[in-house]
């Protein structure tokens, strides 16, 4: 999860659900620039549900990354007290009030979206993780539960679905590890396990000045490989959701394996500039998914 955006005032709770539905969507259209476009290939009712839950998620990120340390416990408890509220039917601003519909009409539980807000809080205190499990830990938190929460979203077939959608997660977060080390360093973070920085010869400095020497490209070459397979498993979720869905995990998961394959024919892309799609390459994406299930 990277990258910011202001959220509205809450307005309260005099809003009808049709008007905080819209200010979801115009929040997650600004927002989502990748997400937005998988997003789009989904049934009304599932949609709705995954913009709230996308706004959500970007707000209590945002908790960490826009405001100063000192406001970082304050405002995370804050976010657990909304979810509490919305899981009771509770709600005081329009991302919420539909999130509490989502929560009702799919059956979200609580602990899902209170892990969310754990694996952010993780970013208030730890700037580095030793072992790849430890990085997964963090990954599963913020990305793969939001998985979770998705498929709850879409249905599915097999609870073994969600085994999937935690590889899918994981592999999604680790190109963003990729995607974002300028930025992340530019906080003093770095994602990327010590244990494979070490392992290739890649000193923690080397990463927060951007210098690039042939250990980056064997690292970058060798996180790449792990991504890949974890893409491999988990869109295997695929098989276990309605059509529609699946051209919406189709869709995303095909955009970041594009940022991936960038990142991978130049690794000292990330250094430079963010990784990104045109319009029309995202495009390609979207109808290449939707043939797939032609």
């Amino acid at each position: 999860m990277r990258g910011s955006w202001e959220p509205p005032e809450p307005p309260g709770t005099g809003l009808d659900l049709r008007e905080s539905e819209t200010i979801c969507h115009r929040l997650v259209r600004r927002a989502a620039t990748n997400f937005y476009w998988g997003f789009v290939t989904l049934a009304r009712e599932e949609r709705t549900a995954i913009y709230a839950l996308y706004a959500f998620s970007r707000q209590v990120d945002d908790a960490v990354d826009r405001l100063g340390p000192a406001h970082w416990p304050e405002r995370l408890e804050a976010h657990r007290e909304r979810v509490h509220r919305c899981v009771r039917g509770e709600y005081a601003d329009p991302v919420m009030q539909v999130l509490a519909h989502a929560v009702q009409r799919f059956a979200i539980p609580e602990a899902e979206l209170l892990a969310l807000i754990d694996g952010v809080e993780m970013d208030s205190y730890r700037t580095r993780y030793e072992t790849w499990e430890q990085l997964q830990e963090y990954c599963r938190l913020v990305a793969s539960v939001v998985g979770r929460m998705c498929v709850r979203i879409f249905g599915f077939t097999d609870p073994g679905v969600f085994e999937r959608a935690d590889d899918l997660g994981l592999a999604m977060q680790l190109t963003n590890c990729l995607r974002d080390v300028r930025e992340d360093a530019q906080m003093g973070r770095i994602y990327l396990p010590q244990e494979d920085l070490r392992r290739f010869g890649v000193s923690e400095q080397e990463v927060l000045d951007g210098r690039v020497g042939d250990g980056w490209r064997s690292l970058t070459a060798f996180e790449v490989q792990r991504a890949r397979a974890l893409f491999a498993s988990g869109l295997g979720v695929v098989a276990f959701i309605p059509r529609r869905p699946a051209v919406c995990v189709r869709t995303m998961a095909g955009i970041y394996q594009q940022i991936l394959a960038r990142i991978n024919r130049d690794p000292a892309l990330p250094f430079r500039q963010r990784a990104s799609l045109s319009k029309a390459e995202k495009l390609r994406v979207a109808l290449q998914a939707w043939l797939t299930f032609a």
